[in-house]
């Protein structure tokens, strides 16, 4: 486990949680549970999302989440962005503006194809500004209109 490890408070839908993302995303597994008794439910877990270590606990109704902190997933291209998209919508996910999507259990996550960051690390800030407003205009991130609005820059 890293220094610095993001610890997530559910309000008592941990285990849920960690079914759905370790079953969501590659590289992803449960490292420990605790269990209220011998078979209650998992009270507290470490997980490993996405190769990103997690810690959870179930902290109940005083507890949520808000958009304040957000998960970022790095799509290597349009089909990758689809595939975590439509999982995440299929589970109950509300689609945000900008490609940012609300799950199932209040979590906030950005599905960002990497060609994004790529042109708005563009050095033309006309360039930089009309992929920005194509992306204010859009909901899941589309790859080819972003590359349109650069291109026609």
């Amino acid at each position: 486990m890293s220094k610095v490890t993001p610890f997530l408070m559910f309000n008592h839908q941990l285990e849920a949680a960690i079914e759905f993302y370790t079953s969501t995303f590659p590289d992803s597994r449960v490292t420990n549970v605790a269990r209220d008794g011998r078979d209650g439910p998992i009270n507290s877990a470490e997980f490993v999302i996405g190769g990103q270590s997690f810690m959870g606990y179930n902290g109940g109704s005083y507890f949520t989440f808000s958009e304040g902190f957000s998960l970022f997933v790095e799509c290597e291209d349009q089909e990758e962005v689809d595939e975590y998209w439509n999982k995440l919508v299929a589970a109950g996910a509300t689609k945000m503006q900008c490609g940012w999507i609300t799950d199932q259990f209040g979590l906030s996550w950005q599905i960002v194809p990497k060609r994004f960051m790529e042109l708005i690390g563009d050095k033309n800030p006309a360039k930089v500004k009309a992929v920005m407003d194509a992306m204010m205009k859009m909901v899941k991130l589309d790859v080819a209109a972003l590359d349109k609005a650069y291109d026609e820059a």
